[in-house]
């Protein structure tokens, strides 16, 4: 099966020591966002869990852990964009992150790791030729540590257009115009794009319009074949294999603007100091109404496969 950190909060840009310990205690528990009492307990062991899927804007924290992952299959993506302060106030500099992807490539190979240049908007200052030129230098210098970059046009969720009332969606035209230069760009520095949940308008130009997270990319990253049980996606538009995540929402410091897992920065602040990299839980502990369930884990590795199916 696969274990999922990323797609509520960074957990190794803010919680990598939790993470080890959870990694050497074999186990983790995680409320659901929905009805808190409800608590899914699962195993951190290579023996039933096949791959972790790891997203961060900041890997590094998380370096002097490596080892602990080293038994695990992994994949990763780093999201790097171009925007400064007024939009990523807490990520660090971007050529730090940078030179963290290609450590971390050097690492987990190639094909265990991609690069997300997600979401994009179109301001005043953030123009398209702005855009093409940062993505340009980014895809120059990331030439040869991956295979893939993610790009998505940013989603006007209600919580998003609370904490960022300026934004404004993408233009179709600008979308079909960006869509075209990007991939052709990233075909001339070896990186073959993938839309998030865009539907499949840029195809015909050359991106890979089925999924950014997907069971293909983790036999990939792994070289195995998955028998994976079949999976909805997050919205109806998205094709990615996001079951089994350990995060919990309202908890990334990096504080975006354009995020969609916080809600509210006052709650992240309170949550994060309720953590404790002790705990079974990312934020809290147990609680007396707790309902623990099991879940139920095996492993999905066909052994009939090889690495070289992927290749």
């Amino acid at each position: 099966m696969i274990l999922n950190t990323g797609q509520r909060t960074d957990i190794p840009a803010f919680y990598p020591k939790w993470l080890a310990n959870r990694i050497k205690e074999g186990f983790v528990c995680v409320r659901n966002p929905y009805n808190p009492v409800q608590v899914s307990r699962y195993v951190i062991n290579p023996e039933v869990v096949d791959a972790i899927g790891f997203c961060s804007k900041n890997p590094e924290p998380f370096f002097p852990y490596l080892d602990l992952v080293k038994d695990f299959g992994q994949f990763w993506y780093v999201t790097i964009t171009p925007y400064g302060k007024d939009i990523e106030p807490m990520v660090p500099d971007k050529e730090r992150v940078i030179e963290s992807f290609k450590f971390l490539s050097g690492k987990v190979g190639t094909k265990a790791i991609g690069w997300r240049y997600d979401p994009i908007f179109v301001s005043d200052k953030y123009t398209i030729d702005y855009h093409l030129k940062a993505f340009e230098k980014m895809a120059s210098s990331l030439e040869g540590y991956t295979e893939i970059v993610v790009i998505s046009f940013i989603d006007l969720y209600e919580k998003v257009k609370r904490n960022f009332p300026e934004v404004r969606a993408v233009s179709e035209n600008d979308k079909l115009f960006l869509g075209k230069e990007i991939i052709r760009i990233a075909r001339e520095h070896g990186m073959l794009v993938k839309p998030c949940a865009e539907g499949d308008f840029l195809e015909k130009y050359g991106a890979d319009c089925r999924g950014c997270m997907t069971i293909a990319d983790y036999e990939r990253a792994i070289g195995n074949k998955l028998n994976a049980p079949k999976h909805k996606g997050a919205r109806s538009e998205c094709a990615c294999y996001l079951s089994g995540d350990i995060g919990a929402y309202d908890t990334c410091g990096h504080l975006c603007r354009y995020c969609y897992a916080n809600n509210d920065v006052s709650l992240v602040k309170t949550n994060m100091k309720n953590h404790d990299p002790d705990s079974p839980f990312l934020i809290g502990n147990y609680r007396p109404d707790d309902k623990i369930n099991d879940v139920a884990q095996k492993s999905w590795i066909n052994g009939q496969m090889s690495i070289f199916d992927f290749v």
